[in-house]
């Protein structure tokens, strides 16, 4: 596997630390900020949940056994409040049904201690590799939700139905308008969404309806 942190934006990439132990806790933070990653530390996932500053891309790496709510309990509270989080499990307790319920839960890997630092610098690449494209998709489709905006209710419903597969001739019928009115229409469109062909148009219906839609996404694709 190929970990090369270039792979990725480092600069800016947060990885949380999550665990009890001060000495542990700062011995890793001390190693990732060696390895070029940004840390946050937090000696529990309550200080971890309550903190309002967190920034992606980041990834959460978490022991499982903590004071209060465990590892694996804040996992679970992430994936229920859709924060999308990478998460990287490490305890000194390891065994199969911790392991198989930290990576159906989505965890990316599971480390045990003393941990490996080349497997531990692997996961926590691996886990910022995704969160990476994870926070592009999301710009990517903040972008499209933007453009979208500048579409008028007849251009929205112009997108729609040529996204939806209907030829100029059923759009004109429906609306009781002229082809040429639709083609209008459908220019505009693909102007104000920047797109060159008919087929860009539908990739940015895939990219919509690929994520929870925001209003104007919900009048265009219900």
């Amino acid at each position: 596997m190929n970990t090369d942190q270039n792979d990725v934006n480092v600069a800016g990439s947060w990885v949380y630390v999550v665990e009890d132990d001060p000495s542990v806790r700062d011995s890793l933070s001390l190693l990732l900020q060696l390895r070029g990653f940004s840390t946050a530390t937090f000696d529990s996932a309550e200080a971890f949940l309550e903190s309002d500053a967190l920034e992606r891309p980041a990834c959460v790496l978490a022991d499982v056994r903590l004071p209060g709510m465990s590892g694996l309990d804040l996992q679970r509270k992430l994936v229920s409040q859709h924060a999308a989080l990478p998460f990287v499990v490490m305890t000194a307790h390891g065994d199969v049904a911790t392991a198989r319920s930290a990576l159906r839960d989505g965890a990316v890997d599971f480390l045990e201690k003393p941990i490996d630092e080349q497997d531990l610098i692997e996961a926590i690449t691996v886990a910022l590799r995704s969160d990476h494209a994870q926070v592009e998709k999301a710009r990517s489709r903040e972008t499209v939700l933007s453009r979208m905006q500048r579409l008028t209710e007849r251009e929205l419903e112009v997108f729609d139905r040529v996204t939806s597969g209907y030829h100029n001739r059923e759009i004109a019928e429906e609306f009781g308008i002229s082809q040429r009115t639709v083609e209008v229409h459908r220019a505009r469109v693909m102007e104000k969404l920047q797109a060159r062909r008919v087929a860009d148009l539908f990739r940015l219906r895939f990219e919509l309806d690929g994520a929870p839609a925001a209003a104007p996404a919900d009048r265009v694709l219900s």
